[in-house]
């Protein structure tokens, strides 16, 4: 299909429609107010398609009504064949569906789709998946991202990142102390976490994932970092599968360390505040990690 040496890169466009006649993609797109929250939900439903946040780029979002068009991006050709299996077998449209709903704040968004690649329809041959594969990779983007998207991607991040900050400083500060304490991880609406947990009978207070446990997960984590994965994806939505499999291959070559990396940041990216110390100790407890939980508690002395 392409030349060994060259890399993989093709272009296709999303075109989405709502079937209900109250909710009107462009017109909610073309919102300054609702504008961050529809690219919030296309970021993430797109990064579930692939198993990546990375996995697929978004070049410019348009607006003709009825339809909202993405046009989109891949670099690398098991990314977009992932991408076209999770669009053959509907996992996309619900994934975008139920983003939306969370993002937008309303009850459900139905969604039609269609897949286009130049004059191609990909809808009518998705059962080819070799021959969506080629149309896409003839297709070569006709544009660099627009300024808009990087606008909206950094907004995006700078949201997930002063998320971070300010429940650490609110811990810091006994802040979050005055919150009742719930008996376990948020879930559903919730998004209170809980004050404080148990663990080998001791008490500690409770608070969001920090960059250095990230980083210490990461390295002591080693091969045990699906199961763990497995234990978190009981509350997380993120990490469903096939989306840790799907992190196993794509970080395959770099090995354990950006595998478990890459899947704690799926894990705080997606859940924010409610990404905590607390879930994370029950699930290294649940799979015999008891020496890594008591580092990230700080129980072990600075010789060991």
């Amino acid at each position: 299909m392409a030349n060994s040496s060259a890399p993989w890169i093709g272009c296709a466009y999303l075109f989405l429609q709502s079937t209900c006649k109250t909710i009107v993609l462009p017109s909610l797109y073309e919102s300054s107010q609702k504008k961050p929250s529809v690219f919030k939900a296309l970021k993430l439903a797109l990064a579930d398609s692939t198993g990546s946040i990375n996995g697929v780029d978004m070049l410019k979002v348009h607006c003709s009504h009825p339809h909202l068009i993405v046009q989109l991006k891949f670099c690398k050709q098991e990314n977009c064949r992932r991408f076209l299996q999770s669009y053959r077998e509907g996992v996309l449209q619900e994934s975008l569906q139920k983003h939306l709903q969370l993002s937008l704040a309303i009850s459900a968004v139905p969604l039609e789709m269609e897949l286009k690649a130049g004059s191609e329809h990909l809808d009518s041959m998705l059962k080819d998946e070799d021959r969506c594969l080629e149309c896409i990779y003839r297709e070569k983007p006709d544009r660099l991202r627009d300024e808009e998207i990087t606008k909206l991607e950094e907004c995006l991040k700078s949201l997930v990142v002063h998320r971070i900050i300010n429940n650490n400083a609110a811990v810091k500060d006994g802040t979050s102390l005055n919150s009742p304490s719930l008996p376990g991880p948020s879930q559903g609406n919730s998004l209170s976490p809980q004050v404080t947990f148990t663990f080998q009978g001791q008490e500690f207070a409770n608070r969001t994932l920090t960059p250095d446990d990230h980083q210490k997960f990461a390295k002591l984590v080693s091969k045990k970092w699906k199961q763990v994965g497995r234990s978190l994806q009981k509350n997380c939505r993120a990490l469903r599968d096939p989306i840790i499999d799907n992190l196993a291959l794509e970080y395959d070559r770099e090995g354990l360390y950006e595998q478990a990396y890459q899947l704690l940041l799926r894990f705080r990216e997606s859940e924010g505040q409610k990404a905590t110390i607390a879930r994370l100790i029950a699930a290294l407890e649940e799979n015999g990690l008891i020496s890594l939980a008591e580092e990230l508690l700080g129980l072990h002395s600075s010789e060991d």
